[in-house]
């Protein structure tokens, strides 16, 4: 089992920046995809970036790329989002999820752990 903590979350005004973590404790994987979804009131969970941790491939959803970028340090067990540009539409729940494989994916379904979010507000 693994355990996944996020935080960073907080209030930004749009065009600002955060810096999103998800940390992971217990037994972790020696190798194993990360994601990271969000999740605004009323609407699905959408995909927002994911990374394998051992073969460093990225994916991002079309509505953050160019502005998110999904790193890790693997000394650290921590994987990051670094969220520029902000748009209130980016307001959400960000989680963090983990799967034993190596290559990533876009489905929640495919994902075996998760953070409990960090919420993100962007004011306009």
């Amino acid at each position: 089992q693994v355990q996944l903590v996020e935080s960073g979350g907080g209030l930004v005004q749009a065009g600002g920046s955060l810096r999103l973590s998800c940390a992971a404790s217990g037994r972790t994987f020696s190798s194993y995809a990360m994601g990271w979804f969000r999740q605004a009131p009323g609407k699905e969970r959408e995909f927002v970036a994911a990374i394998s941790w051992s073969g460093g491939s990225t994916y991002y959803a079309d509505s953050v790329k160019g502005r998110f970028t999904i790193s890790r340090d693997n000394a650290k067990n921590t994987v990051y989002l670094q969220m520029n540009s902000l748009k209130p539409e980016d307001t959400a729940v960000y989680y963090c999820a983990a799967v034993r494989t190596v290559l990533p994916g876009t489905s929640t379904e495919g994902y075996d752990y998760w953070g409990q979010g960090t919420q993100v507000t962007v004011s306009s």
